[in-house]
C-alpha cells in the first residue's frame, strides 16, 4: 500500500473510532439508541453513526473529481439510513419488495424514503462520475443511469450482510481491497482506502458486540464503495459489477445469506472470526 493510501486508512480509522467512543459516552443507556442484535444482547447505534461520519467526512477529504459524488451520496446515505434506523415504524415493511409493495399501496415507509433518497442521489452522482468519461449523449445517460444503479446497489448490498457482529465490515474490507489492487481503478483507490479504515475504525466494537452498524452506517459505507466501483473507467468491469450486486440482491429476497454462510465451513469461519463465541 502506498503512503498516502495508508495515511488515508489510518486517519479514516482514527476519526471513526474517536467518534464512535464520544457517541458512546454521550449516549450509553438511551433506550433510543439501544437495539437487540440476533443474540438478544444490547448494542449501540453509536457504531452506525460514527461509521457514516467518518465516511462522509472521509469523502470530504477525497481528491477531485470523486470529492462531490461521494460526499452527495454518502452523505444521502447517511441521513436516510439513520431516519430509518431512529424513526422506523413497528410494522414497517421489511425487505426491497416489502418497501416497494408498501409504495405502490400508497404508503411512504422510511425504508422507501430511504431507497428513492439514496436512489436520487446515486443517480446524480452517477452522472458527475459519467461526466468525466468520453461519449456522446447517449453514451452519457446509458453511464449515468447503470453507473447510479451500481452506487445505490452496493449501499443496499452491504446493508443486506449487517446481520452478524462484523460480518458487513469484512465484506466492505474485502471489496475495498479488490478495488486497491486494481491499477486500472486509479481514482478508486482513496475511496477503497477510506472505507476500508472506516470499517477498520469501527470492527472492534462491532466485533465485541457493543455497537452496531445498523443502515446509518452500512449504507453510507456502501455508497462509498460503490462510488469506487463506479469510477472504474472500464465499461465491462462496471457491468460486471452491476450485475454481479443486482443477482445478489435479488437472491436475498429468496434466499438467506446467514443460512448460505453457516452451511459452507470456509465461510462459516471466516464469518465468525474475531466475534464471540
Amino acid at each position: 500500500m502506498k503512503t498516502r493510501g495508508r495515511q488515508r486508512l489510518l486517519v479514516s480509522a482514527a476519526l471513526t473510532a474517536g467518534a464512535q467512543e464520544s457517541l458512546l459516552k454521550l449516549t450509553g443507556g438511551q433506550a433510543a439508541w439501544e437495539r437487540k442484535n440476533f443474540r438478544g444482547n444490547t448494542v449501540s447505534l453509536a457504531g452506525g453513526v460514527a461509521a457514516a461520519a467518518g465516511a462522509v467526512v472521509g469523502a470530504a477529504r477525497l481528491p477531485a473529481p470523486l470529492r462531490a459524488p461521494a460526499v452527495l451520496v454518502s452523505g444521502v446515505a447517511a441521513v436516510t439510513g439513520c431516519a430509518d434506523d431512529f424513526a422506523a415504524q413497528p410494522a414497517a415493511a421489511k425487505g426491497l419488495k416489502g418497501h416497494l409493495k408498501a409504495l405502490a399501496r400508497g404508503e411512504l415507509t422510511t425504508g422507501a424514503v430511504k431507497l428513492l433518497g439514496i436512489s436520487a442521489a446515486a443517480v446524480l452522482g452517477g452522472g458527475m462520475i459519467a461526466r468525466g468519461r468520453a461519449g456522446g449523449k447517449a453514451n452519457f445517460a446509458v453511464d449515468t443511469l447503470t453507473s447510479g444503479a451500481l452506487i445505490a446497489g452496493t449501499a443496499n448490498l452491504i446493508n443486506l450482510f449487517d446481520l452478524r457482529p462484523g460480518r458487513a465490515l469484512k465484506v466492505c474490507t474485502a471489496l475495498a481491497a479488490g478495488i486497491a489492487a486494481d491499477p486500472r481503478n486509479q481514482g478508486g483507490h482513496a475511496l477503497a482506502h477510506t472505507a476500508a479504515g472506516v470499517a477498520l475504525g469501527a470492527a472492534p466494537r462491532d466485533l465485541n458486540e457493543t455497537t452496531m452498524l445498523g443502515d446509518v452506517g452500512a449504507n453510507a459505507l456502501g455508497a462509498l464503495l460503490g462510488v469506487a466501483l463506479a469510477s472504474h473507467p472500464g465499461g465491462r468491469t462496471r457491468a460486471g459489477a452491476l450485475a454481479a450486486v443486482t443477482g445478489l440482491i435479488l437472491a436475498s429476497e429468496k434466499v438467506s445469506f446467514s443460512k448460505v454462510i453457516e452451511t459452507r465451513p470456509a465461510l462459516a469461519r471466516l464469518d465468525a472470526w474475531g466475534r464471540k463465541p
